[in-house]
């Protein structure tokens, strides 16, 4: 029933009236048939318009991911990427997991439509409508162990923020994993490392970034959040963005395999949009305190400043000290 209704969603994606009638008969089906299926487009945070003599239409065109489109932006990088665009799954780091178990090789890419069990950092759940999100897991090996792996979030935030300025939006990180514009989160990464200490490793990458917020989708964040579109003076296409950050993922995994994060540390630093900010930290160990940020480390830990204290965080939640 979902493939359908997908199929029945991409006929509607320029956001224009089309007719059940033209509609069920693309998709080889009865307009009974097409009338059940778009009943559950709100499942998916989709609201279709059916208005009796025009048929239906989206609310806004949606410009569903296609993976030949994505690879015309790879460049020299397409034949380091092995691109599957899925239109639903529970997660794609998830999936990408059991494939790397199984043997995947580097550079085997997901993107999904819709994730109904997308995750961010300390598993909390990743929030979004269809064609609101641009959500992508890649699995990269690296020769070097798993203990050397520390950094690798804060580089691929890196690489995210390098493609997303390629059209206009100024976005910047913040420790340890978000993408951020102002102290708006705009988006998140996730990293699951596996293998043996001193190698070889396997690293599955997520990404997920907003692309459109509905208020809806926005009041259940519970955080200050953003969007692409938000900040683009023109609309951007998701497939051309999906491609900037997969060909910059590999310029920046390729270097963080072969210096390690020490080597993107000052461009990191540059691009860290809490940098020298007064921040309230909250960690397992110790209560909540207030701390002023000084620097990032060669291994990706975030220092600070405690009164005459030092301290290296390697995990931690931070957010601004309120004024």
């Amino acid at each position: 029933m979902n493939t359908l209704l997908f199929r029945a969603l991409r006929s509607l994606a320029d956001g224009r009236f089309h007719s059940g009638e033209a509609v069920a008969r693309e998709l080889g089906r009865s307009r009974a048939t097409l009338s059940t299926v778009m009943k559950h487009a709100p499942e998916f945070g989709v609201q279709v318009f059916s208005v009796p003599g025009r048929g239906y239409r989206l609310p806004e065109p949606i410009e569903f991911l296609d993976k030949a489109a994505v690879e015309r932006e790879l460049g020299a990088a397409k034949d380091r990427v092995d691109l599957s665009v899925l239109d639903e799954i529970e997660s794609t780091n998830s999936l990408l997991a059991e494939m790397a178990a199984r043997g995947a090789a580097s550079g085997t890419c997901i993107a999904a439509e819709w994730q109904s069990a997308g995750r961010g950092r300390h598993g909390r759940p990743w929030l979004a409508r269809l064609g609101g999100s641009l959500t992508f897991s890649m699995l990269w090996r690296f020769e070097r162990g798993v203990a050397q792996l520390t950094g690798l979030s804060l580089a691929v935030a890196l690489a995210a923020t390098r493609a997303l300025a390629q059209f206009g939006i100024p976005a910047n990180v913040k420790w340890p994993n978000d993408l951020v514009i102002g102290y708006e989160k705009l988006g998140g990464i996730l990293v699951e490392a596996s293998g043996d200490m001193l190698g070889p490793s396997v690293a599955v990458i997520g990404i997920g970034v907003n692309w459109r917020l509905d208020d809806k989708t926005l009041g259940r964040i519970g955080q200050p959040a953003t969007d692409v579109l938000s900040h683009a003076a023109a609309v951007p296409s998701r497939n051309a963005v999906l491609g900037a950050m997969l060909r910059e993922l590999v310029a920046v995994l390729d270097e963080f395999e072969a210096r390690g994060f020490a080597a993107l540390r000052d461009a990191w630093r540059e691009a860290h949009a809490y940098q020298g900010q007064r921040v309230r930290i909250t960690t397992p160990a110790e209560p909540p305190y207030e701390a002023d940020i000084v620097d990032i480390a060669d291994d990706g830990g975030l220092v600070v400043a405690d009164g005459a204290r030092m301290v290296k965080l390697t995990s931690a939640e931070i957010s601004l000290r309120p004024a």
